[in-house]
């Protein structure tokens, strides 16, 4: 004999609850389900299509039942997922690139190839990012269904300070120091090498982009470093600024792809030392592209970035703008 489906979704519901809560659950979800079933029927509804009805409102027994034990059925709840979160982007920052510096020097010290020496340190990275999100996560989840207490709360004095709109002087050193780097790794390379194999440095860059091509990229390091400048001075974005930053992330986009697709951006000694390696050409032109991509995200982000500056910038303009209202 096949049994009543409101008693089978009764006893499913309270299956897993606690003893006691069984015998509180079970007679007041059988006479709430018999209301419900006794009103449809009232309707004109037959028995049969009344209580399929009744159950199907009621939902999965086991969210039900989670209801009434209050246990809950996410992984990460409200309550501390935003510390979940924001621990879990400090570390994201932190361990993966610590692992892969440490992973890195540690072949370079052991003699390892260039090969070598990535095949290390991207894995180490990889793993080391797992790690921390699963476990991260996972001390949050028991955190979560354990109830207790972080220890972590919020207060009106946490509320920080409105930051100014316009770039200050700590952005200006920033971006100086930045491009600074880039013009002695670009000399850098060429001379001592970052690379160096039985004491002969392996020039990343090709030298033959010296001096036209080379130049060309010189200058526009020359225009960041003044576009920086001139953007601290007028103390904020413009449209004028945004065009001007567009073009010049267009620029340098088109400097990289137009050598990099006739191959003609790296040296041949660094390619020389790729296939010496174990990289095959369809693996060089893989790691081409995903480098192009790079290239382009960069950029691209670069650009959506001035323009949303300047956007905020215009509407912080027109709010201060706008008269204040009489008390």
């Amino acid at each position: 004999m096949t049994t009543p489906l409101p008693e089978r979704y009764i006893a499913a519901t309270v299956k897993d609850l606690p003893t006691e809560l069984q015998a509180e659950v079970r007679p007041e979800l059988e006479a709430s389900i018999a209301d419900a079933i006794d009103a449809r029927m009232a309707q004109g509804e037959d028995r049969a299509t009344a209580e399929r009805e009744v159950l199907t409102d009621l939902g999965d027994p086991a969210v039900l039942a989670a209801g009434y034990t209050e246990r809950p059925l996410q992984l990460i709840g409200p309550r501390v997922y935003l510390q979940w979160w924001h621990l879990l982007k400090l570390l994201l920052f932190i361990v993966p690139a610590t692992v892969f510096v440490v992973a890195a020097v540690a072949q370079v010290l052991a003699g390892s190839s260039f090969g070598d020496v990535l095949g290390a340190a991207i894995p180490a990275t990889i793993t080391a990012t797992l790690h921390v999100c699963f476990w991260v996560t996972l001390v949050f989840a028991i955190i979560e269904r354990s109830g207790t207490d972080t220890g972590i709360t919020w207060d009106v004095d946490q509320l920080p300070e409105p930051r100014e709109e316009h770039p200050g002087g700590s952005d200006l050193i920033a971006s100086l120091v930045f491009l600074g780097l880039v013009l002695v790794a670009l000399i850098w390379d060429q001379i001592p090498g970052f690379i160096r194999i039985n004491e002969e440095a392996v020039p990343i860059l090709n030298p033959d982009l010296w001096p036209w091509a080379m130049l060309g990229l010189l200058a526009l390091v020359g225009l960041e470093i003044g576009f920086a400048v001139v953007l601290y001075v007028r103390r904020g974005w413009s449209t004028t600024l945004a065009i001007v930053n567009t073009a010049l992330s267009v620029l340098f986009f088109s400097w990289v792809i137009s050598l990099l697709a006739p191959g003609e951006l790296f040296s041949e000694q660094l390619l020389g030392l790729a296939v010496n390696n174990g990289l095959n050409d369809d693996t060089l032109y893989t790691l081409a592209v995903v480098f192009g991509c790079g290239i382009a995200i960069i950029c691209l982000w670069d650009t959506i970035d001035g323009w949303i500056k300047t956007h905020r910038a215009k509407v912080s303009h027109t709010a201060q703008q706008q008269p204040t209202p009489a008390d």
